[in-house]
């Protein structure tokens, strides 16, 4: 699944994803799901908010992670796509956006 990188305005802070996803990937009231970004596994809560309408995954190790892996975000006027992979029950692998 496609997901978007999102940001304050200066910094990346978390991934926000398709309402449509949530509802395939994402069993209901699931409170957590573990990222693998490259080697590192974290895993992040859900807000309460992500099942109503603003289904965002922020952690301050994946803002990290992603101010990292895209230095120049903060000058870039287009969004950043990820992909989700699902790995596991309640995991998934972020990797670069593949547009094949």
């Amino acid at each position: 699944m496609f997901v978007r990188v999102i940001g304050n305005g200066r910094d990346l802070t978390g991934l926000r994803l398709g309402e449509r996803d949530v509802r395939r990937y994402f069993p209901e009231h699931t409170t957590a799901v573990e990222l693998q970004l490259g080697h590192l596994r974290i895993e992040c809560g859900l807000p309460q908010d992500f099942w109503l309408g603003h289904p965002e995954i922020h952690d301050s190790r994946l803002s990290l992670w992603l101010k990292h892996k895209n230095p120049e975000a903060s000058s870039r006027r287009t969004p950043i796509q990820l992909t989700l992979i699902p790995s596991g029950k309640n995991a998934f692998k972020v990797e670069p956006a593949s547009l094949e």
